[in-house]
């Protein structure tokens, strides 16, 4: 099955810059979470869709590697996003043989070395460890250096020997016509040495995969989407390469009572209608402790008080963010009789002066009859 253009997947122009796609990510990252879907069993693949998306254009190199090859650029199977380096790996695994490029070696260069590749793991966090930080220990799966060969590849107590078909070089000339061509020597795969006696632990790789316990630190106000990069914790690089690096990267888990839009907090606060008619404090939460928030009286349900700096302070600095709680009156339930009859008492009191005592409900009643007279 092909796979939707990442543009049209976010939602977002070609020229969308990187808060664009940032917002646009959050919006389909929150409206698709399995948490807030659990009988769409669709939102899982749309989510996942959207995070590939926003990992390839959210990074420079991915980004222009997928503008102009698509998803073949930018897809491991096909060479495409394996190591670090996005587009110019691509060049140069595509034309580096023609041009005497590549990532090592080169014309007369000898065996090629090759960074490790970068890693990705995802974690997830609660709301108050996104907003005030926290430190995350992991379990990273990766290759890493055969302790058993030193890398090398071969036997204890052997050694490889320089490829008799490149000399060591890790690439042959070709003569075609009035050109030299220049590829990777079939032998030995571009390495420049030949293992006669493959170590016995790595199979000759020289790297072997091994968990490694890792401590993240979170810094505060990450959000969805966010990453964090270890420097150098990726896979062990080929022959004698440097690592790559750990991109970590971040997802909050839905809040019972909180919902985040970049540094501000909302909340649905119910109030019943008695407070909602005369007035009176309210107690509500926010993440630094309560808060006492004082309910005019005649408020109506949807009413949105703003608490200003008690929301997010965003990883990347600026302001602090709001709380934002829209209060909503609740109707009474489970009546006895006597409550019943105060409350028949109530409306009757209330009938001399209807229009003054609910005025959008007249106001409402009014419209609804022009707009039916207007039928006629």
């Amino acid at each position: 099955m092909s796979k939707r253009d990442y543009y049209e997947v976010l939602g977002v122009s070609r020229a969308a810059d990187a808060d664009e796609l940032k917002k646009a990510y959050r919006r389909l990252a929150m409206k698709n979470h399995p948490d807030r879907n659990p009988n769409d069993t669709g939102a899982e693949d749309r989510f996942k869709e959207g995070k590939e998306a926003y990992e390839v254009l959210s990074d420079d190199r991915k980004r222009a590697a997928y503008d102009q090859f698509g998803h073949a650029g930018v897809d491991p199977s096909m060479g495409g996003g394996a190591r670090e380096g996005g587009f110019r790996d691509i060049f140069d695994e595509v034309f580096g043989d023609i041009f005497g490029g590549g990532r090592g070696g080169g014309a007369g260069g000898g065996s090629r070395v090759y960074r490790g590749a970068d890693l990705r793991y995802e974690i997830g966090l609660s709301l108050e460890e996104a907003v005030f930080g926290t430190a995350v220990k992991i379990d990273v799966p990766g290759r890493v250096k055969c302790e058993e060969c030193s890398g090398s590849g071969a036997q204890p107590g052997t050694s490889p020997k320089m490829c008799t078909t490149c000399d060591g070089i890790g690439q042959v000339r070709m003569q075609q016509g009035f050109f030299s061509l220049q590829q990777t020597c079939p032998r030995c795969k571009g390495t420049g040495k030949m293992v006669a006696h493959p170590c016995r632990a790595c199979d000759g790789g020289g790297r072997v995969i091994r968990n490694k316990s890792l401590s993240v630190k979170v810094p505060a106000g990450v959000d969805v989407g966010d990453r964090v990069r270890l420097s150098g914790e990726g896979e062990a690089g080929e022959n004698g390469g440097p690592r790559g690096d750990l991109y970590v990267e971040i997802n909050v888990r839905e809040h019972p009572i909180f919902t985040r839009d970049g540094v501000n907090l909302y909340c649905e606060v119910p109030i019943g209608f008695v407070t909602a008619s005369i007035g009176g404090d309210l107690e509500v939460p926010g993440l630094e402790g309560r808060i006492n928030l004082k309910i005019p009286n005649e408020t109506q349900t949807g009413k949105l008080f703003r608490l200003r700096g008690k929301g997010v302070k965003s990883v990347r600095g600026g302001e602090k963010g709001d709380l934002l709680c829209r209060v909503i009156v609740e109707t009474p339930v489970n009546l006895n009789r006597k409550q019943k009859d105060l409350l028949k008492e109530f409306e009757e009191s209330l009938h001399k002066n209807e229009r003054k005592h609910r005025p959008k409900e007249f106001g409402w009643v009014d419209n609804v009859k022009r707009f039916f007279e207007g039928l006629k």
